[in-house]
């Protein structure tokens, strides 16, 4: 599915049309419905973290540049997109509660009461930053809706940091569509090498944290 334009002279190269896949499935949004168009990818994306706004939001905006909305437009909705999404996964987070978290808890290996009790005071702590720069963190942007729920962060808030996050993240990968034009696919190969470091480096925090675990409990037994 192809975006529409104005002009057979502007229409871009073969390479730069979205022929399939999630990018085909976004450029048909964007196509027929514009703006709310991709703003329900993005919404889409936030809960289902796999959709990747790294595809998504620089095709929005080299559809932009293309003619097919405008820019304003274009941030608007993926905006209005993000927070739609991060407010469902806040709504989970708030259903599942605390008490339920720390029953969840209580039956995982290798942890301890004590650790949930210091990780939600750091989250009182911190909570507003978390969110706030987590949204602009590839993987964690999705993620850390549901603890800013499960510790009831006051709803206006959450939206406030959620709206001010999202709106610089959207900007910057809109914005690199649009002035990349043909080449807007090259901005989901540099956020994903991104997005793998930063899985890595989770990754990689918890086999230490697992590890230490193990070993403390070694200690432990007689």
């Amino acid at each position: 599915m192809h975006l529409t334009l104005s002009a057979a002279a502007n229409r871009p190269s073969a390479a730069s049309e979205p022929q399939g896949g999630i990018a085909g499935w976004a450029a048909g949004l964007v196509e027929t419905f514009g703006g709310p168009g991709a703003g329900a990818a993005i919404a889409l994306e936030n809960v289902f973290p796999p959709l990747p706004s790294e595809v998504v939001l620089p095709l929005t905006g080299f559809a932009a540049a293309q003619g097919v909305l405008s820019i304003a437009s274009a941030l608007f909705w993926t905006t209005l997109g993000s927070v739609g999404g991060a407010v469902v996964l806040y709504g989970v987070g708030a259903v599942f509660g605390r008490e339920r978290m720390h029953a969840w808890w209580a039956k995982l290996p290798l942890v301890k009461a004590s650790d949930l009790v210091r990780t939600e005071a750091w989250f009182a702590r911190h909570g507003t930053k978390a969110v706030l720069l987590g949204r602009m963190v590839p993987v964690f942007r999705s993620l850390i809706s549901v603890p800013a729920g499960v510790e009831r962060m006051p709803l206006p808030v959450f939206v406030a940091l959620t709206t001010a996050g999202s709106l610089v993240w959207n900007t910057v990968l809109v914005m690199a569509g649009y002035l990349l034009g043909d080449q807007w696919d090259v901005v989901g190969a540099y956020v994903g090498v991104v997005s793998k470091v930063v899985l890595g480096l989770a990754v990689a925090a918890l086999a230490v944290y697992v590890t230490m675990r193990i070993r403390g409990r070694r200690r432990e037994k007689p």
